[in-house]
């Protein structure tokens, strides 16, 4: 990108995509913790995803604070706007991403209290590595205003809303066959659709760096999962 005639201003458009990096990757750690606590049935680990969560928070009024700062300061226009903008709509999305891997942590106290470990568990992990690497990717495009590497990230939205498909009718079999699993069934129905939330999430960071980087919107596209549900 060129160098602004104002050196200030791209300095803060460096502190805004330095903070905005550090978010996310605060926010890709929460997830794998916080299904690494699942799997391994962690209670202090998923006590430390919990409490990181207020870090995420923090960065968040950080970005918001520094945003109103350039515009009243810098008065940005055109692709200088957009990326502004954008790094304002981004952080309130890494943001809810965090509260996904926030609330997965929650749930392991009451899975790991039945003590039984049912198949889709293992499902949940792969499911995860997939939603993160899009947070990952997404997040890169915002950094490097690549328009190509957001469509890539919203392509692969499908695969998360397959998994999701499959843990849910996985689950409700479980279910209906075996009533004693309910409790643990509808936990891990929760954190499913947590994480084919974080999926929709990265999606949507996808689509605001095509608008900031091209000006222009993506097409509408079909929704799985459970945003199809609703």
């Amino acid at each position: 990108m060129a160098e602004h005639t104002i050196k200030a201003f791209d300095e803060d458009i460096d502190r805004l995509r330095g903070l905005i990096a550090e978010m996310g990757g605060r926010a890709e750690a929460a997830i794998e913790s916080a299904m690494t606590a699942l799997q391994r049935q962690d209670l202090v680990l998923a006590a430390q995803v919990v409490a990181d969560d207020k870090r995420i928070d923090a960065i968040e009024a950080e970005v918001e604070k520094l945003v109103i700062q350039v515009i009243a300061l810098r008065a940005p226009m055109a692709n200088d706007l957009r990326d502004v903008i954008a790094a304002l709509k981004i952080v309130g999305v890494v943001e809810r991403i965090g509260d996904y891997a926030k609330n997965i942590a929650k749930r392991v106290p009451q899975i790991t209290a039945n003590q039984r470990t049912l198949e889709p568990v293992s499902l949940l992990p792969s499911m995860a590595q997939v939603a993160s690497e899009m947070v990952h990717d997404a997040l890169n495009a915002f950094a490097a205003r690549d328009a190509d590497l957001a469509v890539a990230v919203v392509e692969r939205d499908t695969v998360v809303d397959d998994f999701y498909n499959s843990v849910f009718r996985t689950l409700v079999t479980y279910m209906v066959e075996n009533p004693k699993t309910i409790s643990e069934c509808a936990h891990l129905l929760f954190i499913a659709k947590n994480i084919e939330r974080i999926g929709d999430h990265a999606t949507n960071v996808a689509e605001m760096v095509y608008y900031a980087a091209t000006g222009q919107t993506l097409p509408d596209r079909d929704r799985g999962g459970a945003a199809a549900e609703e």
